[in-house]
């Protein structure tokens, strides 16, 4: 990943620690540098304790890296729990007055803040927060302008006295930084770019307004919140209906029906909600509506670790609702990927009228990322497949006399499974849409007779489609030296962080290539088979207990793996655990690795 700077801001939750994160990625955004952010918090409100991670860098960063090089804790337990962590070149800003430093190891600076000689702490609780900001970019080499301009527009709505307040106390954490504490060698360096910062549920939600969408609902439930909020907050100006709807089943059925009355629909849930939802789904599936609902999995089973990140939903996307349907998963890559995702999501749930599922997680929805706004493509091509919206016109489809339903069959069989769907209310477009089994017309079969010829008839039709849909979705790639020493199969949100332990592998004499799977089904199972019938050794890096993936790719190919590593803490991979789990299988170790996250947050 290149040069890079990391900044770990550590304190209980209600301390303020947010904040000071927001200021330092404004600045270094406006600085042209690429950034990534994770916060691992608790699920109380007040107290516990919370680590927030700020990487950056002239180069893109995927991911938070493995080393601290400021700390900024604001209370005892972060200084407890983070100081032995720092190296050589680190540094650590702390209040004097409440804090005590403890043990560093040999070349860590410590930044001892007399906060209440420099501050009035009786009218500004959070003053150490602003010194150590102060005091962190004197040492960064950033220049204090950029500071009072984001300090400005961080307080305005607080008056013009609260503004100065937070600037003075910024400017003595400069002033004293500069007079007693060692600047880093390299000053944090600028370039001409400027990078919007969003979150994956931003992302999702932006890509869901780009795709057209004009129905949201959900029921809040952490890590998925973030994408009714942003709905919620620009719902008028998106021209897009949004509901707080009582429960997830709620959720899905109502999902569905605007998507049966013709608009792009889409909701997010977590596990939990999820499992609510999955009845609902088969009759999305059943009725042929396209719907995509975002899963932003979380550590389970049951409400498990709320606030912590895991890949554990997969065999329940895979398993969601009963029978066989056709329907579409994919898991975003990282943060961009999420916005991308979601308009190529429902243009293949449309052309294909099935559910669409998103396996985002709690790594990409909460954790931020720099993209530069030229990737983010607000009017991306939209194809709303076999879609009849009027009597005589649509998607290259007319309707029979406005008198009479003509010979319209909502479930005509066809070749490619697809059948024109028509917008209820459309004359001559008359049509039953229900739960059970049914004839090309829509009427069920069993009012009659279960016939089993007409069932396994339309049955047939349904899944045709799956074919068009393998079709329609791209394969996945490899990454690297085709004849590397180790080949790295990972999933979803752990991209970033194999690419980079692939780089410190290279690095380190042992070649190393990737394979990342976006879309899970379809799987293009022989694809990935075809990418490993030349890998030396292969290892799956997943975020879970069991292996999901690993059994997924086994069940659809028969293909088993080397080595794998997994981790299912709570916390995200970190490059250095799958490089070291790499040596140590390569050495014949063992066959599993199971890296245990040493900054205890």
């Amino acid at each position: 990943m290149g040069r890079s700077f990391a900044i770990g801001i550590g304190g209980a939750a209600g301390q303020g620690v947010a904040t000071p994160g927001d200021i330092f990625a404004k600045i270094f955004s406006r600085r042209g540098l690429h950034l990534n952010a994770y916060n691992a918090y608790q699920s109380i409100i007040r107290g516990g304790h919370t680590f927030l991670t700020i990487r950056t860098g002239p180069e893109k960063v995927s991911n938070m890296g493995d080393r601290i090089d400021l700390l900024i804790p604001l209370n005892q337990d972060s200084m407890d729990r983070h100081l032995k962590l720092l190296t050589a070149g680190a540094a650590c800003i702390y209040n004097a007055d409440t804090i005590k430093a403890g043990e560093a190891a040999e070349g860590v600076q410590l930044c001892a803040l007399p906060v209440s000689e420099l501050a009035d702490i009786s009218r500004n609780k959070v003053a150490q927060n602003t010194l150590a900001i102060g005091a962190g970019l004197h040492m960064m080499g950033i220049s204090f302008q950029a500071l009072e301009e984001v300090l400005r527009e961080q307080f305005k709505k607080k008056g013009e006295a609260v503004v100065a307040e937070n600037v003075d106390v910024a400017r003595a954490g400069y002033d004293y930084a500069a007079a007693h504490f060692r600047a880093y060698p390299n000053p944090l360096p600028r370039t001409d770019d400027r990078y919007a910062i969003l979150s994956g549920n931003v992302a999702m939600a932006m890509g869901g307004a780009a795709a057209g969408v004009k129905f949201y609902c959900a029921y809040p439930m952490s890590p998925s919140t973030g994408v009714l909020h942003w709905m919620a907050a620009h719902a008028r100006k998106a021209g897009i209906m949004v509901r707080q709807v009582e429960d997830e089943i709620g959720v899905i059925n109502m999902a569905i029906g605007a998507a049966h009355a013709g608009v792009r629909a889409m909701c997010a849930t977590s596990g939990g909600g999820f499992a609510l939802m999955t009845e609902g789904l088969g009759m999305s599936a059943m009725i042929e509506t396209p719907v995509v609902v975002i899963d932003c999995q979380r550590a389970g089973p049951s409400t498990g670790v709320p606030t912590k990140t895991e890949q554990g939903d997969l065999w329940q996307m895979l398993g969601a609702a009963f029978g066989d349907y056709p329907r579409v998963i994919a898991a975003p890559l990282d943060i961009e990927d999420c916005f991308k995702l979601i308009p190529e999501m429902f243009n293949l749930v449309d052309r294909f009228q099935c559910p669409g599922l998103v396996l985002c997680d709690l790594l990409l929805s909460e954790g931020r990322l720099s993209v530069h706004p030229r990737e983010l493509d607000f009017r991306p091509a939209i194809d709303r497949g076999e879609l009849i919206t009027s009597n005589g016109n649509g998607n290259g489809h007319g309707g029979a006399s406005a008198s009479t339903n003509g010979d319209y069959k909502r479930y005509q069989f066809t070749e490619s499974g697809i059948s024109p769907r028509a917008i209820p209310g459309v004359p001559g477009h008359i049509h039953t849409a229900a739960t059970d089994e049914h004839q090309e017309d829509g009427v069920l079969i069993s009012d009659e007779f279960t016939n089993p010829i007409k069932r396994r008839a339309m049955m047939e039709k349904r899944m045709r489609k799956v074919a068009g849909i393998e079709e329609a979705v791209s394969r996945p790639a490899l990454s690297g030296p085709r004849d590397a020493d180790v080949t790295l199969i990972g999933w979803g949100s752990t991209k970033g962080v194999i690419e980079e332990a692939c780089e410190i592998l290279n690095d380190q004499g042992i070649s190393a290539n990737q394979v990342q799977i976006r879309w899970l089904v379809p799987l293009h199972g022989d694809a990935i088979l075809d990418l490993l019938k030349d890998a030396r050794h292969t290892i799956i890096v997943e975020n879970n207990y069991s292996g999901q993936f690993a059994r997924y790719l086994r069940s659809e190919t028969s293909f088993v793996a080397d080595g794998h590593v997994r981790k299912y803490d709570g916390e995200p991979f970190m490059p250095h655990h799958i490089v070291e789990a790499v040596k140590e299988q390569l050495a014949g170790r063992t066959k599993l690795s199971v890296p245990m996250h040493e900054i205890m947050v």
